[in-house]
């Protein structure tokens, strides 16, 4: 059992549903109803977990090239393809049947469309074909804000699309630091991601742009969400602060005298960014401001 949990990724699972929760709050204005909570993040979980294990399924073989990848349960044996697949699709039929019961059409949609841009838009189509992969496949990732303003409102909204940007121009300046950090795994294994076929200071470059993209996306949010002084103050420094570090990237990636990359600082620095941005627009809905 405990192999199957591990194909589902829980740890990516787990971020997407930070950002669930605190957009469901915005649109709501408020704490919507368990229920519906409830309904929504275990809806999402197991269409997330789907995705993660067609993920696996189809990249099995790279994924025994790839130290980071090669104790998977595909690659160890310890699951059979067969046996994966058919536990992903089943859990994909599962969470979009949940969703449409439980919560609403609309985001039961938008979860199957989340499901297909990961599996075949990113895995299949762009991840071993161009360096601009977790661009676009990326957006997968962004679909659970719009997952939960549906669940909400049953539509979707320009705040909304505001989160979806801020996640999507979030993406590269996240997985790219790893991808520098392993890149001699992706190089083995054929895929092309950016920093594999481009110079560090050229990938810290992009990073530094999508990053400014990204806080004018959540500045942006202030006021078309109609949030309070507390969010724009807590975005901004959140974005500078971010920012920076990905400005000492740059610096170090330019000048190797300045010290090591340190790639995976901003690695989880970004992962900090947005576990504060999200707590900071759920918590702002319910300041006396």
């Amino acid at each position: 059992m405990l192999s199957y949990v591990a194909l589902t990724k829980p740890r990516v699972i787990e971020l997407l549903l930070v950002t669930t929760l605190p957009t469901m709050i915005l649109a709501h204005g408020g704490f919507p109803s368990v229920g519906l909570v409830l309904a929504t993040l275990v809806g999402g979980a197991a269409a997330a977990g789907s995705a993660n294990v067609l993920n696996c399924y189809i990249d099995r073989d790279i994924d025994q090239v790839m130290n980071r990848t090669k104790r998977r349960p595909l690659v160890t044996g310890e699951i059979t393809p067969r046996a994966a697949l058919v536990f992903g699709l089943a859990l994909g039929v599962v969470s979009l049947l949940w969703l449409a019961l439980l919560v609403n059409v609309p985001s039961a949609l938008l979860t199957g469309g989340a499901i297909l841009i990961y599996v075949i838009g990113y895995t299949m189509i762009l991840k071993r074909r161009t360096p601009q992969n977790i661009v676009w496949g990326g957006a997968a990732g962004c679909m659970p804000v719009l997952i939960g303003w549906s669940a909400v409102t049953g539509g979707v909204s320009w705040a909304a699309v505001l989160l979806f940007g801020v996640i999507f121009f979030w993406t590269p300046p996240h997985y790219w630091p790893l991808s520098m950090k392993f890149r001699k795994d992706y190089a083995a294994a054929g895929v092309p991601m950016l920093p594999v076929v481009e110079s560090d200071p050229k990938v810290a470059r992009q990073m530094i742009a999508y990053t400014l993209a990204m806080i004018a996306c959540s500045l942006l949010l202030w006021p078309v969400a109609s949030m309070t002084w507390v969010y724009g103050v807590v975005a901004t420094a959140l974005g500078v602060w971010f920012l920076w570090s990905c400005i000492g990237l740059y610096r170090r990636a330019q000048d190797p005298s300045r010290g090591k990359l340190r790639a995976m600082s901003v690695f989880h620095g970004s992962i900090t960014y947005l576990s504060l941005l999200s707590v900071a627009v759920a918590v702002d809905v319910f300041l006396p401001l």
